[in-house]
């Protein structure tokens, strides 16, 4: 007696795009999860358009209306550019910081305290280190959306001044990736919805002075220490360089800051993950 066996289903988009994140050794189960996310979010696609809107919001009212007053800003290294062209890669940076931060943050609580989607997910093959490394990686793929996005109409408002650019959501992606590792490693602390005033608290600051919209110059030498020592900062610097085509060796110091930033709280992440899931 002969049985026929059925083809298998063709994969689809959010099954290659899982496949193919270069995921880390002893979390190969993590592109199940992004996969999950994917699939989730397919009839969302509204949140994810929205995701950029705010960027895009600020860089027309800065660029429109504050540089309709500073036509010009001296840079850090002595340059001087329109203020929009200034500006805008700030604002990629803080898009990039803000998307990773709620995806890491509020969506992750949520999973992880209300629907208890993680005490679920014990039961498949996946493991604590696999849910830390597939959340990130899912906030990084919305975080290059929101990017690449904000790149299209920079550079149709004439605020994209180089070729560099074209390394500027590769470096966005960076940035996601440290501020989802170290907001993903904060959530596993937060007890309830009162605790996330303490992100507000954090992103906020950083949102208005790591020279985001003012060269640090600016700043009374006091506090520019302060503002260089923040993620934000070094965010801003490697997005402002590469937009403005202002590259040189300085900007691997700002790489190393993010790299080492994003390892560290992805390890913290899967090590807290762990210790509350399995406990």
């Amino acid at each position: 007696m002969s049985t026929t066996t059925a083809p298998a289903a063709p994969r689809g988009l959010a099954s290659r795009i899982a496949r193919a994140l270069p995921i880390p050794a002893g979390a190969g189960m993590a592109r199940m999860l992004v996969e999950r996310n994917i699939r989730a979010y397919r009839h969302l696609w509204v949140a994810l358009v929205t995701g950029f809107a705010e960027p895009v919001f600020y860089l027309f009212s800065m660029g429109i209306g504050i540089g309709g007053l500073v036509r010009t800003v001296t840079t850090d290294s002595g340059a001087e550019v329109p203020y929009a062209a200034f500006v805008a890669p700030a604002l990629l940076a803080a898009s990039a910081m803000n998307g990773a931060v709620f995806d890491s943050t509020f969506n992750v609580f949520w999973k992880l305290k209300y629907a208890k989607l993680y005490d679920a997910m014990l039961a498949t093959p996946l493991g604590p280190r696999d849910i830390a490394v597939g959340e990130i990686s899912w906030s990084l793929i919305r975080g290059a959306i929101y990017s690449a996005l904000f790149l299209v109409v920079a550079a149709l408002a004439g605020a994209v001044t180089s070729w560099w650019a074209l390394l500027a959501l590769p470096a966005a992606v960076l940035i996601g990736f440290a501020f989802a590792a170290i907001g993903m490693f904060a959530t596993t602390f937060m007890r309830s919805w009162v605790d996330f005033d303490y992100v507000t608290l954090a992103i906020q600051p950083m949102f208005l002075f790591s020279a985001t919209f003012f060269p640090l110059a600016t700043y009374p030498p006091a506090l520019q220490w302060l503002v260089q020592v923040t993620p934000l900062y070094h965010g801003v610097a490697l997005e402002r360089a590469l937009m403005l085509g202002q590259v040189d060796a300085g900007i691997w110091v700002h790489v190393a800051y993010l790299v080492g930033l994003g390892l560290v709280g992805a390890v913290a992440a899967s090590t807290r993950l762990e210790k509350l899931l399995l406990s």
